[in-house]
C-alpha cells in the first residue's frame, strides 16, 4: 500500500448558508440534499499555477468532513487541472478518480494526464487527492506505533489476539493525529466530494474516469447521484457486493491466473531468461527459502525478503505486465545475474521520522472484513490457497485484513443500484491480477441495462492505455457518448513494459 508522511489538513469554517440543508448519510439511502453538494461546490475553487509543474493549475475545495453536518468541521481537498488544449472544442471537465486506496490524483496530474490527444483537446482534465489521502488530510499515525505492526500473516489464535490488541492502539493513535476526518474517509463520502467538485467546476453533469479502487467512489456516485452522470468510465472494478471470504478468494484466483499467464509466456517466448526452465519449481523454491528467512535481495543482506513480500513482487510485476523483468528478477533471486533494471526490495520496512500514513483505513471503512477468530481467518486462507497453488493469496487484501479487525465500517458491502438514464462504461482485462475480471462483470450486471462491459482479452490492471482498440472505445464514449456494442471485446496484444 502507498504510504506517505504529509500532515492532515483539517480546518474549521462556518457555512451558515447550509444550516437548514439536510441529506441522508448511508450509501444505500436516497440522497435528499443534493443542494448541499451544489452549495458547497458553488463556493468555488481558486486556481493557481502549480509550483511543481507550471503548465498545470492547482487549487483546493473546502468540503464538510461529515456531510450530514454541512456547517461543521471541514477538510480542504487538493486538486490539479490540465486545461483543454483546444478551448473551441471543449466539452467540459473530466474528473479522474485515482486508485489505491491512497494514490494521489494531484501527483498523477503533475506527471501527465495520461489521456489521448483527442481527450486532452476537449476536456479540462482534473485530478484530486481523495479525502484521507496525501494533501487532502492524509490518514496520519505515529511512526512509533505504526512500526509495532505484527506480521501480516497470522498462524494462530495468539496472532489474531495480538492484532486485535494492537489495532485498538493503532486506530486510537491514527484518529488522534488525523482528527475527525479519520471517521469519514469511506468512498460514499468521496462520492459526495465528487459532486461538490462537479458543481465547483461549473458542470451540470459529471464526466469521470476511475481506475482500480477509484471505481468504488464512481459506483457510489452513480448510486447516490444517478441523474447527475454524463459519462462514467469504471476501469478495473472493485466488487462491493462480496463478503470477506468471497473477496479474498476471488482475488487469490486472479493473482494465480496472472502468474499462470506469466509461466505460459515464459514457456513460449525465447526472450524469457527462464525459457525451458521449470518456472513453477523455481518460484516455489524461492517461497520456501523466504519462509525459512533465508531469501535476501541482491545487495541487501540485513533484512530477508518475506514470502508475503515476494508475493507482492509477483503481483506488481504482473500489473503492466512486465514479464521480461519479472523473469530476470526471479533468476537473480535464484542466484543468477542481477539485471540493470532490478527494482528495489519489495515491501515496506520500518517508517523513518515521526509519522506514517495508513491509507488501509479507507479500505476498512468501505469493506467489512471482520473475523470472529483465528479459525475464521484460517478458513479464508485455506479458500485462497485452494485456488492459488502457486501464489497462495493476494497479498494486498489479505495483508490489509488484519489491520481492519475492530475498525468501524461506514460503507459496508452491498449490491449496487443505478437508476439513472446515462450509459455507464465498465472496462476490464481478462487477466487482471488486482481486480478480477469477475468483479467488473458483476459490477456491470449490478448496474443494470445502462452499463456496458468492455473486455480486453489480454493482461494487466486498467485497460485505457493498453491498446488502440481499448483507448478508441473509451475515447469515443467520453467524447461522443457512444457506447461499445453489447459484448464488445478488444483482442489481446502481447507487449512488454
Amino acid at each position: 500500500m502507498p504510504r506517505r508522511t504529509s500532515p492532515p489538513a483539517i480546518a474549521r469554517v462556518a457555512m451558515a448558508a447550509l444550516l437548514t440543508a439536510t441529506m441522508s448519510c448511508g450509501a444505500n439511502a436516497t440522497v435528499t440534499g443534493e443542494g448541499v453538494t451544489d452549495a458547497v461546490g458553488k463556493r468555488g475553487i481558486t486556481w493557481e499555477q502549480c509550483e511543481e509543474e507550471p503548465t498545470v493549475e492547482c487549487g483546493t475545495l473546502t468540503v464538510p468532513i461529515d456531510w450530514s453536518k454541512p456547517n461543521g468541521l471541514t477538510v480542504d481537498l487538493a486538486l490539479a487541472r490540465r486545461k483543454a488544449i483546444d478551448p473551441s472544442a471543449r466539452i467540459g471537465s473530466l474528473l479522474i478518480n485515482p486508485g489505491g486506496p491512497g494514490n494521489s490524483g494531484v501527483n498523477d496530474m503533475l506527471r501527465s494526464s495520461g489521456f489521448s490527444e483527442d481527450v486532452q483537446r476537449r476536456f479540462d482534465i482534473v485530478g484530486y487527492d481523495p479525502r484521507g489521502v496525501a494533501r487532502s488530510g492524509s490518514v496520519t499515525c505515529s511512526a512509533s506505533v505504526y512500526n509495532q505492526m505484527p506480521s501480516p500473516v497470522m498462524t494462530s489464535q495468539a496472532d489474531y489476539d495480538k492484532w486485535v490488541t494492537f489495532n485498538k492502539k493503532l486506530h486510537a493513535d491514527c484518529r488522534k493525529l488525523t482528527g475527525p476526518l479519520y471517521d469519514h474517509i469511506d468512498s460514499a463520502n468521496v462520492a459526495r466530494d465528487m459532486d461538490a467538485i462537479r458543481a465547483a467546476l461549473g458542470e451540470d453533469k459529471l464526466t469521470s474516469y476511475g481506475i482500480s479502487y477509484g471505481t468504488l467512489a464512481q459506483q457510489m456516485y452513480a448510486q447516490l447521484f444517478p441523474n447527475r452522470v454524463r459519462a462514467m468510465v469504471l476501469d478495473g472494478n472493485m466488487d462491493h457486493s462480496l463478503n470477506v471470504k468471497a473477496f479474498q478468494v476471488t482475488d487469490a484466483a486472479a493473482v494465480q491466473d496472472s502468474f499462470d499467464e506469466f509461466v505460459a509466456w515464459c514457456d513460449r517466448d525465447t526472450d524469457c531468461v527462464l525459457h525451458r526452465r521449470d518456472v513453477r519449481a523455481l518460484w516455489k523454491g524461492l517461497l520456501k527459502k523466504a519462509d525459512r528467512g533465508e531469501l535476501h535481495w541482491p545487495g541487501v543482506n540485513d533484512r530477508p525478503v518475506s514470502a508475503h513480500n515476494l508475493l507482492w513482487l509477483a503481483v506488481v510485476l504482473n500489473e503492466a505486465p512486465a514479464w521480461r523483468q519479472e523473469a530476470k528478477v526471479l533468476l537473480a533471486l535464484a542466484g543468477g545475474p542481477v539485471p540493470d533494471d532490478m527494482p528495489g526490495p519489495p515491501g515496506n520496512g520500518p517508517v523513518d521520522g515521526e509519522s506514517a500514513e495508513l491509507p488501509t483505513a479507507i479500505l476498512c471503512e468501505d469493506f467489512n472484513l471482520s473475523l470472529r477468530n483465528y479459525n475464521e481467518y484460517a478458513d479464508v486462507m485455506r479458500g485462497s490457497n485452494a485456488v492459488a497453488p502457486d501464489m497462495r493469496y493476494n497479498p494486498m487484501p489479505m495483508g490489509d485484513m488484519p489491520i481492519c479487525q475492530g475498525h468501524p465500517v461506514n460503507n459496508p458491502q452491498h449490491r449496487l443500484r443505478y437508476t439513472g438514464s446515462a450509459p455507464l462504461l465498465v472496462a476490464t482485462s481478462m487477466h487482471d491480477p488486482d481486480t478480477p475480471y469477475q468483479w467488473s462483470a458483476n459490477v456491470a450486471r449490478q448496474l443494470g441495462p445502462k452499463a456496458r462491459l468492455l473486455t480486453y482479452e489480454g493482461w494487466g490492471h486498467g485497460i485505457y492505455r493498453v491498446t488502440q482498440c481499448t483507448r478508441a472505445a473509451i475515447d469515443s464514449y467520453l467524447i461522443s457518448l457512444t457506447v461499445p456494442a453489447q459484448g464488445a471485446r478488444c483482442p489481446a496484444e502481447e507487449r512488454q513494459d
